[in-house]
């Protein structure tokens, strides 16, 4: 019979489920750290399956504080996490995060475009001009969840 603490624990989520809800969330929150402080911000995401996170760095800082915490960090974590009364589950994924080339634009596009929480502002940027599109290469990858 489970207790209160295993709703809350909850259990391991399989590949598929996790890829499920990587495709139908489309926006998480990206910590990376600058090797002294983290930094967390939320960010609409783009995923196709594979080993590959997509995000656009939309909108900007006077420190440009996305972009210098991304070129500083070794290793990035994306956090997607969705609740409802029926429980709840969440996926994370951890690997190295840089800026994509050109050559990767088009698959970074149809991922932002599947499943973005805003697939606007993809069609909003040429990345010759705005290149401030980043992949997340996924090296680990968890999920636990706690659906009734």
């Amino acid at each position: 019979m489970p207790t209160g603490f295993d709703a809350l624990a909850g259990h391991r989520m399989d590949e598929a489920a996790m890829d499920r809800l990587l495709r139908e969330r489309g926006i998480g929150v990206l910590s990376m750290t600058n090797g002294d402080r983290p930094y967390g911000v939320p960010l609409s995401f783009g995923y196709a399956g594979g080993d590959r996170l997509y995000f656009l760095f939309a909108g900007h800082s006077e420190s440009g504080r996305k972009e210098t915490y991304a070129e500083r960090s070794e290793t990035a974590s994306f956090l997607v996490y969705d609740v409802d009364a029926g429980g709840w589950r969440s996926v994370i994924v951890e690997g190295p995060i840089s800026r994509i080339t050109i050559d990767e634009w088009d698959a970074a596009r149809e991922a932002m475009g599947e499943n973005a929480y805003r697939p606007e502002l993809v069609t909003a940027v040429d990345p010759r001009e705005d290149p401030r599109v980043w992949a997340l290469e996924i090296e680990r990858k968890t999920g636990r969840t706690a659906e009734g």
